[in-house]
């Protein structure tokens, strides 16, 4: 023990230079964002042990990592034959965003899709229970929520008729969204036999808001021929007409042709990952005909090989506009890239709506959000915060023709921490009815002014500021 005493004084400097020069080399190679390279190369330098450690800690982007090593685990099942899209010749400058789509996904944009939007859960939950009911050959359901409350109950009754008529059924519940309600859901569907799986279970509180690596996608297929997607999660706080404590509104989508198949493979590649049951055959993957004129396209994200795909098509929306941009989002926490995009926009004299909620059941989300707003106003965005209930709705529309629908919300979390579906639609009729709705929220909305956020007091910027901080990690 006496001769490890008097060896500290040569260890010591050892150590730390070795400590120093793996983290710088770590940190210069790893981080990816120039500015925290050079600010946790600075920590590491000036705090000799504490910084390496303090970058060990927190600046490695574990999430990623660990990501990349789950996904690599799994086998995909095989590619699906689609139908091909036919060229986009009626839409002009769209044709830009379509590419870089095709580059960015690597899936191809679909002809023949009809998409009707439901609103709240008062016209989602009917028609998902209706499908269920009708279902012949599969139903298969990923969900980030999943309450066990009356509209949790009645869709384990749906799914449990269906199972025992020999529907093949396959559920899964993201492990965190699952325990928003205790009991959860899970035992409950077991009970009724329903094969039901949950996504990466985690020891984390159980309402631990900001837990990373969640599979916030919301998809439901029936047959393989008919879909539902967009941000509606299973509670009852969804359907306004019961007058919930804390109703939340929110679009869904019912989805039909092509693309059904995107939406299928995405559910079959998730379950595959968890259970390792392939999902194949003409019971999951049928041969779809066109049911309306939508050009549509799936588009997956998350934190390992989908990383940013959302991101530069939300960013190429922005790009590619040549009228309005209309974005709505329950979340909004843009980054500095987000930002750049949306200003060069409209300074391009593209105008830019975005469609808040004043409520919010986040309150770091609302300050941060608050900080970044003045930016964006200060450029010329009109920045709306509706009234009444929550709004959970995500939707981007551009030049009324092209939509971006799904479960990503417009925060880092959503772009990079978790995993998402969302849809690319390319169809004037569907643009210009989405846009209305957008349109008829912000007549009912207060208009965000930069008088406004000036006037704030200096503790309450401060604190916005503050909250901004943690935008990479809300």
């Amino acid at each position: 023990m006496r001769d490890f005493v008097d060896l500290l004084p040569v260890l010591l400097p050892l150590v730390g230079t070795l400590m120093l020069g793996v983290g710088v080399v770590h940190a210069i190679m790893n981080v990816r964002d120039p500015r925290s390279a050079v600010g946790w190369v600075g920590i590491i330098a000036l705090l000799p042990f504490v910084g390496a450690t303090l970058y060990w800690i927190f600046g490695i982007n574990r999430v990623q990592r660990r990501a990349v090593a789950l996904m690599r685990r799994r086998e995909l099942p095989p590619p699906v034959d689609l139908v091909q899209g036919h060229e986009l010749d009626v839409f002009t400058h769209l044709i830009e965003l379509a590419a870089l789509t095709d580059r960015v996904t690597s899936r191809p944009l679909l002809s023949g899709n009809r998409v009707d939007p439901l609103i709240d859960g008062d016209a989602a939950y009917p028609a998902m229970l209706d499908a269920i009911d009708a279902a012949t050959t599969s139903v298969s359901l990923i969900t980030y929520i999943f309450d066990r409350d009356e509209v949790g109950l009645a869709f384990v009754d749906a799914l449990a008729r269906a199972h025992a008529r020999g529907v093949a059924v396959r559920v899964m519940v993201d492990a965190v969204g699952a325990r928003y309600s205790f009991p959860t859901i899970l035992r409950t569907l077991r009970k009724h036999k329903v094969p039901v799986a949950r996504f990466n279970p985690t020891i984390r509180p159980w309402r631990w808001t900001y837990a990373n690596l969640r599979n916030h996608r919301k998809i439901c297929v029936i047959d393989g021929r008919l879909g539902f997607t967009g941000g509606i999660n299973f509670r009852r706080n969804h359907v306004l007409a019961k007058s919930p404590r804390h109703p939340v509104r929110d679009l869904h989508f019912r989805v039909e042709g092509p693309v059904v198949q995107h939406m299928q493979r995405t559910f079959a590649e998730d379950w595959m990952f968890v259970t390792r049951e392939r999902l194949e055959g003409d019971v999951w993957f049928p041969e779809l005909a066109a049911a309306g004129d939508v050009f549509a396209r799936g588009i997956t994200d998350g934190p390992d090989f989908d990383i940013d795909k959302l991101k530069w098509c939300i960013m190429g929306g922005f790009a590619c506009a040549r009228r309005r941009v209309r974005v709505a989002s329950p979340y909004f926490l843009p980054e500095s890239e987000l930002v750049a995009a949306i200003t060069t926009a409209r300074l391009r004299g593209i105008e830019v709506d975005i469609v808040l909620s004043e409520k919010n059941n986040q309150a770091l989300v609302r300050w941060a959000c608050d900080a970044i707003l003045p930016e964006l106003v200060a450029a010329g965005c009109r920045v709306w915060k509706t009234l009444g209930p929550f709004d959970h709705s995500k939707l981007m529309v551009v030049d009324d023709t092209w939509v971006l629908l799904g479960s990503c919300n417009l925060d880092p979390r959503s772009l990079r921490l978790n995993y998402e579906f969302n849809i690319e639609c390319h169809d004037s009729n569907l643009g210009r009815d989405l846009a209305h709705l957008l349109e008829s929220r912000c007549q009912g909305a207060r208009l965000v002014t930069l008088a406004e956020l000036e006037a704030y007091s200096l503790l309450r910027r401060l604190r916005n500021r503050f909250a901004r901080l943690f935008v990479p990690y809300l």
